[in-house]
């Protein structure tokens, strides 16, 4: 009898190490799977950037739009010197007349003045307007081709983030590395090309 508690204890004992060692084993397991995790979760996060400035300034797309913006431009002053010569001519034609006109086609030209002030400042800010709106279509267009092509070009690379830098960026550091500008400007003008 007294063998038998002994054994018994020594059993118990017995299987409270195993129990031990058995738990101690699954929580190392564990603890050593979320440190993988994390491990993995930090090298898998990369950021890319691509610099503003050398996209504009190599982009096809953007010189395109860079000279139709111009094109309008010139298109709308122009227009506006033209309409500006034809009302010089015409207060100069005035001037000419002033000394014989009756105070009746005085005060009509004062109000054809008026008119023609007006009408130019409505055709000005008529033609700006349609300018402001054409450019922003223009960079509207140009912003989603280039969220299209990062898009796909992404599905290949894996960034977590691909950040747009300009000089008002602010980015302290940069390691060009992760610089992908040129594969950026080649893949967009060559798709440029295409269309």
């Amino acid at each position: 009898m007294k063998y038998i508690s002994t054994i018994l204890s020594v059993v118990a004992l017995g299987l409270i190490a195993v129990l031990f060692f058995s738990q101690n084993r699954q929580l190392d397991q564990m603890k050593s799977h979320v440190e993988g995790e994390k491990k993995s979760a930090g090298t898998g996060f990369k950021i890319a950037y691509f610099d503003m400035d050398s996209l504009e300034a190599h982009y096809d797309g953007f010189k395109e739009a860079q000279a139709q913006v111009k094109t309008q431009e010139n298109a709308m002053t122009q227009e506006l010197s033209s309409l500006d010569r034809t009302n010089q001519k015409k207060i100069e034609t005035w001037r000419q007349k002033q000394q014989t006109m009756t105070q009746a086609e005085g005060e009509q030209a004062q109000q054809e003045y008026q008119q023609m002030q007006q009408q130019f400042a409505t055709r000005k800010q008529s033609l700006e307007q349609a300018l402001y709106k054409s450019t922003e279509d223009l960079k509207t267009g140009i912003r989603k081709t280039i969220e299209d092509y990062l898009k796909d070009y992404n599905k290949q690379k894996n960034f977590s983030y691909i950040i747009q830098y300009d000089a008002n960026s602010f980015i302290y550091t940069k390691d060009s590395v992760y610089n992908i500008t040129t594969d950026l400007v080649d893949g967009l003008n060559a798709a440029y090309k295409k269309k």
